[in-house]
């Protein structure tokens, strides 16, 4: 059945567009449209036109507005159906009476929400994965965000599931001829080779699955925590980045017993910063509990910014005792770090002469070198210099924003490394999950390859591989209950 509706946001507008989809587009459009000029009729018009005229209601002859009719014939269309989209003046009524027109009179129904782009896949028009990317395009509202999207929408995770399932079939295919010349004295596969094979699926597969936790930082928010010893200066930072006084500050030690998070857009980048609790012993219990909440976000973090009190670096003995609490925090957290990036920040420089700050500063990277902390690899990075840097270390003075300009491009550099682990990145949960239950089954299938498990068993698992793939495209999904899940979020219209 042909359906229509608004494909541009309600409300009142310079102009408003209202999509028509289906095998009598262009002749319901037709029935209350009058060109300009008499021989530009919509049912003569080539594909990909405009045609100017009027919107007029049969019933009354009476022009409702002026328009501008685009054809799109199928196959060659967004839906792969006959489209036809009108583009009139972005009034209320107007909208609400041509939608009334094409559903009155013309025999047009309401189009639910995604019902454009779910008829763009039944068509084979796109798959299921770029389907859902065109949800995400319209969602994304930072500039990484959408480069995932648009690129997804282009195909790039199809690209790479045909790429694997390319490779899969040609394991399937061996596996199949063991089968059949089983009892013969002919070998046409390897085990070792089928082997390494499945082995290097799996690699890819595993990387695939890892790159998810990137792709929702993305989508949400670069995570990035703010930790170190009370009284450092975190909540100042955390305000000062954000420009505005969401944490508590006070020279009171523990101020911060809970876990801040607000997202800023630092050059196109989503960035979410979480302040936290101050890293000390203490008995006091609600205390306790906001460091172990620290300790939480901390593990999800993907960067770590740790400051340190410059001030603490006053003369040999407080840098002593200043090293020793150093060590100490960073053996709390290592059990939590993974691959996260570390960055070492020294706040409160203000408060201290630069020849003393640079006299000590050595001394606490040298500390932090012998116990195998790496240094911010500046260089590596390719982040710009910094002035006064030592060894690595960020100096600022989060109070008076001194350095702050330089820690945000260090930030926005830091962020775009985190999207360098190539070009296909998962941002769908569904696709993550897919991509587990491929893994799982590629596992059955390396062991059963070791293990010397006849071919026909062995394949009963590939093929449970090559399902999970298929899945991310649509190809294996029959369930109409799971299509309706897919596109029940997509906005109308779309």
């Amino acid at each position: 059945m042909t359906i229509c509706a608004l494909s541009t946001p309600s409300g009142m507008g310079g102009i408003a567009v209202v999509r028509i989809s289906g095998p009598d587009a262009i002749s319901a459009c037709a029935r209350i449209f009058r060109p300009h000029k008499s021989d530009h009729s919509l049912d003569h018009r080539k594909t990909h036109t405009l045609t100017f005229g009027w919107i007029v209601n049969p019933a009354t002859g009476e022009e409702l507005d002026e328009v501008v009719v685009s054809l799109f014939r199928a196959p060659h269309s967004y839906t792969g159906e006959d489209v036809v989209e009108i583009t009139c003046h972005g009034s209320l009524y107007i909208q609400q009476e041509l939608l009334h027109l094409l559903i009155g009179q013309c025999g047009v129904r309401m189009a639910e929400g995604g019902e454009f782009t779910r008829r763009a896949f039944a068509n084979g028009r796109m798959d299921l994965s770029q389907a859902e990317a065109v949800a995400d395009l319209i969602a994304s509202q930072n500039a990484a965000a959408h480069r995932l999207a648009f690129s997804q929408m282009k195909g790039s995770v199809s690209q790479k599931l045909d790429g694997l399932h390319d490779q899969l079939l040609r394991l399937s295919s061996l596996l199949e001829l063991e089968l059949d010349f089983s009892e013969e004295d002919v070998e046409f596969a390897d085990r070792t080779e089928l082997l390494d094979t499945a082995r290097q699926i799996d690699a890819e597969v595993v990387h695939l699955s890892d790159t998810f936790r990137t792709g929702q930082a993305i989508r949400n928010g670069i995570p990035v925590a703010i930790i170190g010893e009370t009284n450092v200066g975190k909540s100042t930072l955390l305000n000062q980045l954000l420009g505005d006084e969401r944490a508590i500050v006070s020279d009171v030690h523990g101020t911060t017993r809970d876990v801040i998070e607000d997202t800023i857009l630092l050059d196109g980048q989503l960035i979410r910063f979480i302040d936290t609790a101050g890293i000390r012993d203490t008995s006091d219990r609600v205390e306790t509990m906001g460091i172990e909440r620290t300790y939480q976000r901390l593990e999800r973090a993907q960067i770590v910014l740790w400051l340190i009190d410059g001030t603490r670096l006053a003369d040999a003995d407080s840098t002593q005792r200043c090293i020793h609490d150093t060590l100490d925090v960073y053996r709390r957290i290592v059990p939590y770090l993974r691959d996260q990036q570390l960055l070492l920040v020294i706040n409160k420089i203000d408060l201290i002469p630069s020849d003393t700050l640079h006299a000590n500063l050595p001394l606490l990277q040298h500390a932090l070198d012998e116990a195998g902390l790496p240094p911010n690899q500046t260089d590596e990075a390719g982040l710009p210099p910094r002035q006064g840097d030592r060894g690595g270390l960020l100096l600022l003075s989060a109070k008076h924003s001194q350095g702050l300009d330089q820690l945000r491009k260090v930030l926005v550099r830091a962020t775009r490394l985190q999207q360098a682990q190539g070009d296909v990145i998962l941002t769908n949960q569904r696709h993550y999950e897919a991509m587990q239950e491929a893994h799982q089954a590629l596992l059955h299938v390396i062991d059963g390859l070791q293990s010397h498990l006849s071919g026909d068993l062995v394949a009963e698992d590939l093929h449970a591989v090559i399902d999970a793939l298929n899945s991310v495209l649509g190809r294996s999904i029959t369930s109409q209950d799971t299509l309706n899940n897919i596109f029940k979020n997509f906005c109308v219209g779309k």
